[in-house]
């Protein structure tokens, strides 16, 4: 990680250390994480096979992305059918342009938007405020955010980062007034102020779960209500839809939604699942009379082309996060500003380039966790592996430590020089050892022993012990 350079290797430097400073962070993050990771537990002892439930979800997906142009073109051709209309993107500015093009047909003056990282992707608010429409955000999370001017910290939770304090302040802040009482009076407070932007907004917006081919149904999975109102409320609905987020057929869907709650929030299945299938027909009681579905590729069609085409398996539960190591410990801030732990460090430097993002596959301890509660079956910290070779094949390493690595294997060739080398690292270590654990020392040394344990070098090598007939040294044991 520290053999990588670059002003977005210094922002993640900077960013970590900073929360690794935050003790009422690290207590946040702990704590939820914990509890998050106890209820996803109890969810899944829920199911005996459940397993074969995960082999089924990436089946599912691998089967998708294998036949994805058919899968695609059924969907399109049947969201048309049903009365909607479909526009493919092949990056964030064509479709920030198609939505901003959208609302300005309408002359919306004020959007709501469900949660949707896939609008964050593609820096959808600050195209819809320049059309001159306020944008308000009604997941709660969201809404604490944006009134925070901040990007997500979790996938599924945006400001799960935040403290009661700091929520409250910012909700006085905006509504001018004290507020008293803990969670469910500060969310009582949110619902008063949105449920006026669901009734009076000119068009809503909202991310996409899966895209059901067979019908043409683009499925929305939420614990909120804002979901149902901001798609059902508006007169015209736009759903955001990466292009690998299809699934065959509603068959297909089962296993999804039987997986994705248990391993995202510990549940069984989730408040509100909106399967939406085309604009308001005469019939209908309510629903917007105009859907448009925007399929953003944004260099997912790069990745199906390449050796990390199963990291669009992604079914965005979460569980890696939950359960990293490393995220426990910097959070979500720390990756960039959309996704974030063992996810966002492989599909970030994959959607927005190695070059800029080659230190993110160092943010891993290759503990393997993420490999063993992914709900898709994706070998993430083997493609963190991969792309850690890709930063060294392709120059983007730092060239001190290039340097340093190559001296290091020259030395572990020569027997020679590579005893003379401990020995002379032993008698130097022993400036730092206390209690047979190194402590402190200049540069990188001291960078690594401020937070790991470094044991103190033996006083006799293996293979002086072997060419000595040594079984035991006198004061260390056999």
């Amino acid at each position: 990680m520290a053999g990588i350079g670059g002003p977005d290797a210094a922002a993640f430097a900077q960013k970590s250390a900073d929360a690794l400073g935050d003790d009422v962070l690290q207590r946040t993050i702990r704590t939820r994480q914990d509890g998050r990771q106890e209820r996803q537990r109890q969810a899944v002892a829920e199911l005996p096979d459940w397993e074969a439930w995960k082999d089924a979800v990436s089946a599912i997906r691998a089967h998708t992305i294998e036949h994805l142009d058919l899968y695609l073109e059924q969907f399109a051709d049947n969201v048309e059918r049903r009365g909607g209309h479909v526009f493919f993107a092949r990056d964030g500015t064509e479709a920030r342009d198609y939505i901003a093009q959208v609302a300005s047909k309408l002359d919306a003056r004020l959007i709501v938007k469900a949660k949707s990282m896939l609008s964050e992707e593609i820096g959808l608010n600050d195209a819809l405020s320049a059309t001159g429409a306020e944008v308000v955000e009604t997941d709660l999370g969201e809404f604490i955010i944006q009134l925070a001017h901040e990007t997500p910290f979790h996938i599924l939770g945006p400001a799960s980062h935040k403290t009661l304090d700091e929520i409250r302040e910012l909700f006085e802040a905006l509504s001018g007034r004290q507020l008293e009482g803990g969670p469910v009076e500060l969310a009582a407070f949110a619902r008063e102020y949105l449920r006026e932007k669901f009734l009076i907004a000119d068009m809503g917006v909202s991310g996409c779960n899966f895209g059901v081919a067979s019908e043409g149904s683009v499925v929305v999975v939420s614990n909120e209500g804002n979901a149902r109102l901001t798609t059902s409320l508006p007169g015209t609905h736009v759903a955001l839809m990466g292009l690998d987020r299809l699934v065959p057929d509603l068959e297909s869907l089962g296993p999804m939604l039987t997986v994705l709650p248990r391993s995202a929030n510990g549940v069984r299945s989730t408040a509100y699942v909106s399967i939406i299938t085309g604009p308001r027909r005469p019939q209908d009681q309510d629903g917007p009379q105009d859907l448009h579905v925007v399929i953003i590729d944004n260099g997912r069609s790069r990745i199906l082309g390449g050796p990390y085409r199963e990291i669009l398996k992604c079914i965005r539960c979460g569980a890696c996060l939950d359960n990293c190591p490393v995220y426990r410990n910097i959070g979500g801030h720390a990756y960039g500003p959309v996704y974030s732990g063992p996810i966002g460090a492989v599909l970030t430097p994959l959607l927005k380039g190695l070059a800029d993002h080659a230190h993110l596959p160092f943010a891993s301890s290759l503990c393997y966790v993420c490999n063993d509660v992914c709900s898709a079956r994706i070998p993430l910290a083997d493609y963190l592996a991969d792309l850690r070779a890709d930063v060294v094949a392709g120059g983007l390493d730092n060239r001190i430590w290039r340097a340093g690595f190559r001296g290091f294997a020259e030395a572990t060739r020569r027997p020679l020089v590579w005893e003379s080398g401990l020995r002379m690292a032993g008698l130097g270590l022993r400036f730092w050892e206390r209690d047979g654990v190194v402590r402190g020392g200049p540069s990188l040394l001291g960078r690594w022993t401020e937070s790991r344990d470094l044991p103190g070098l033996a006083k006799h090598s293996f293979h002086e012990r072997w060419r000595k007939g040594m079984t035991s040294v006198p004061g260390e044991g056999d």
